[in-house]
């Protein structure tokens, strides 16, 4: 079974652009929408609004607030979220697609 949000969540993620090195996704979402656990690989993440999530994986949860205009590390991490705010989500993440890249860290949950 592929964890790729691209086709666990296709209402929500999108390919805006790609090529050997990088996945340009678009994510978006309404407040109360839960998307299916996913991954990503190793990414930088750019805010376009700002939003509520709660952020699932395993037996562990974290509530994130991020501002719009945020640019930041995600490191590759499984998860399923939910927008528990009262905005809209809109997100860019740029995938890397580095074949030299870490292993998964177990422990990543949300933005660093």
């Amino acid at each position: 079974m592929s964890l790729d949000p691209v086709e666990t969540n296709p209402d929500h993620y999108k390919v805006v652009f790609e090529n050997d090195r990088v996945r340009v996704l678009r994510y978006t979402d309404s407040p109360g929408v839960r998307t299916t656990p996913h991954e990503h690989p190793d990414s930088v993440m750019v805010t376009l609004t700002g939003f509520r999530r709660r952020l699932y994986s395993g037996d562990t949860q974290r509530d994130v607030e991020l501002p719009a205009g945020m640019t930041g590390w995600l490191p590759a991490q499984e998860h399923a979220g939910e927008n528990i705010g009262d905005t809209q989500t809109e997100v860019i993440f740029v995938e890397l697609k580095d074949g030299d890249a870490g292993p998964r860290d177990p422990g990543a949950l949300g933005p660093q």
